[in-house]
């Protein structure tokens, strides 16, 4: 079990260190732990361990008469077999089992030529499906428009389409697949690890209290003043020259180290699909709550008058709309509820007994009475 001990911005005095060790004790005794500890592997990396993006142009060809019929394509067949030796015009070709396609690559942080990753195929022009194609060979490009990868094999597409007179039937996307292990590295990047005698690193979420915290366990656990918190993002660490190990030992030895972790209080709600998302630290201030739902049902009864079997001609036959409408508001009284630790926060709105949808409306009704303590955020 890790105990998060988070250094104050003051010096302690000797009775408040005292009392802060017992306190320790105490909670390690029950069992329970001031925070959470996290590795600063999972929540940082260095600068410079990134991925890039790369992008290009190819042809999968093999289609059962699914690919393209546009002009586009037809060109770029012609191109392709012009630097096979073989000169057609592009209006000549009459090809249905071709598709243009623009393939995409992730390049991995330091990225080393003969390595493979995964290549995304999807369709840029009519093709209906690229079930059964193969990916031509086709190079990847960076934004320095230079090539840094080839990719090339069969397109998965983890999905079927079909169809014949009329009927269709069609499962996942059919016109975008991947192909497995499909681009190879060509090219690769020189990332240096530490500028000059420093290495920096960089948080995935920024955060005051993150950086501080990271940057006094680097330096509690190389015993000496190295690492300094520069903004909520950036920790600079000073490369010791007689460290055991060098450069890779030391990025090792942070990499494994727990640190306690500072998030937000924060609600994220997704109106489109009814999601509520709080984390722990949402805290709600004693409040009273009436909620009540108004139903308003219209329904509308066709009513039919014939004529009697003797009428005259000009008798016929009349339907009459009848519009009925009924207003129905559920009672509801005064709740109070109020939360300290997620779970107090959870039993007092479901007390409500609401759905997904009114537990929005609440939020935000609770966020505007400044009673929600937690920044709400709707996507």
């Amino acid at each position: 079990m890790i105990f998060c001990y988070r250094k104050p911005l003051l010096p302690w005095s000797a009775r408040q260190g005292v009392l802060l060790g017992c306190l320790l004790v105490l909670l390690a005794a029950l069992g329970l732990a001031p925070g959470r500890a996290e590795r600063i592997k999972d929540i940082a990396s260095l600068e410079g361990a990134r991925e890039n993006q790369l992008i290009g142009y190819g042809l999968v060809v093999g289609l059962n008469g699914t690919g393209d019929k546009g002009p586009a394509t037809m060109q770029g067949i012609a191109n392709m077999l012009a630097r096979m030796g073989i000169t057609v015009r592009p209006k000549d070709i009459q090809a249905k089992n071709a598709a243009a396609v623009i393939v995409t690559a992730n390049l991995p942080p330091f990225p080393k030529p003969g390595m493979r990753v995964d290549a995304i195929v999807s369709a840029i022009g009519d093709a209906k499906n690229l079930q059964g194609g193969t990916l031509l060979l086709t190079p990847l490009k960076g934004p320095d428009q230079k090539v840094y990868g080839l990719a090339q094999g069969p397109v998965s597409l983890g999905g079927f389409g079909a169809a014949s007179g009329g009927a269709a039937v069609q499962k996942n996307h059919p016109t975008a697949g991947r192909i497995p292990n499909g681009a190879v590295i060509e090219r690769g990047l020189e990332v240096p690890l530490a500028r000059g005698n420093e290495v920096h690193i960089i948080l995935h979420r920024p955060d005051f209290s993150t950086a501080y915290l990271v940057a006094q366990t680097i330096n509690r656990k190389l015993g000496q003043d190295l690492a300094e918190a520069q903004d909520p993002s950036l920790i600079r660490v000073r490369v010791s020259e007689d460290y055991p190990g060098g450069l890779m030992g030391l990025v090792t030895q942070i990499e494994a180290l727990d640190v306690c972790t500072d998030v937000p209080a924060k609600v994220v709600i997704n109106e489109r699909t009814g999601t509520v998302v709080m984390g722990e630290r949402v805290r709600l201030s004693p409040v009273a709550i009436a909620h009540g739902n108004l139903t308003i049902e219209v329904t509308t009864d066709y009513k039919v008058s014939q004529p009697p079997p003797l009428a005259p001609n000009q008798a016929q036959t009349v339907v009459v709309p009848q519009t009925k409408m009924e207003v129905k508001e559920q009672k509801s009284s005064l709740v109070e509820i109020s939360g300290v630790t997620l779970g107090e926060v959870v039993r007092a709105l479901n007390s409500l007994g609401v759905t997904p949808r009114d537990l929005i409306a609440i939020l935000q009704a609770l966020k505007s009475a400044g009673a929600l303590k937690a920044d709400l955020e709707i996507l």
